[in-house]
């Protein structure tokens, strides 16, 4: 009874793994990240494996050719150089035009957020109160004066009561 079981188990498991590698199609290959990789980068100079891993005929013929380095041609110290290396140090260090699209990226945004303003101040909000002309905040002051608000440190103590204005 037992052994049926298992065998069943097994069975499904089997079937179910083999419709799953059918219907994908094929399996997937993911990149061993314990095994160095090559990138260019200013603070490490040097990386770890070359740049071109499967090199060509003419370019094994290149590399293992025994000829002095004063008689390679430029274009041959080139391809040797760029057999181990991706880009050079000048090519790393060129200006981009990346700033341009951060800039106006920025300032799309900030046209997006002054136009949201501006519709809200036009259609949200209702006008300014009363209470802010410059009529109501005199007779407001003076209202305060009059009660003696905080007359220690606070509004009332910087008045001259004698002389009818502002303390110096």
């Amino acid at each position: 009874m037992l052994a049926m079981r298992v065998f069943s188990l097994i069975g499904k498991r089997a079937v179910s793994t083999s419709v799953c590698v059918r219907a994908h199609g094929s399996i997937v290959k993911s990149e061993d990240c314990a095994l160095p990789s090559y990138i260019d980068r200013h603070d490490y100079p040097l990386p770890d494996v070359a740049h071109v891993k499967n090199l060509s005929a003419s370019q094994k013929a290149l590399k293992e050719e025994k000829t002095p380095w004063s008689r390679l041609s430029i274009d041959e110290k080139v391809e040797l150089y760029h057999m181990k290396f991706n880009e050079s140090f000048a090519e790393m260090n060129r200006s981009t035009n990346e700033w341009k699209t951060v800039v106006g990226t920025a300032m799309f945004f900030l046209s997006f957020t002054a136009l949201i303003l501006i519709w809200e101040k036009h259609y949200v909000y209702g006008p300014i109160p009363h209470t802010f002309e410059e009529d109501w905040v005199a007779k407001q002051t003076k209202r305060m004066l009059n009660m003696k608000v905080s007359p220690i440190q606070g509004f009332s103590a910087k008045w001259d009561y004698d002389k009818n204005e502002w303390k110096k």
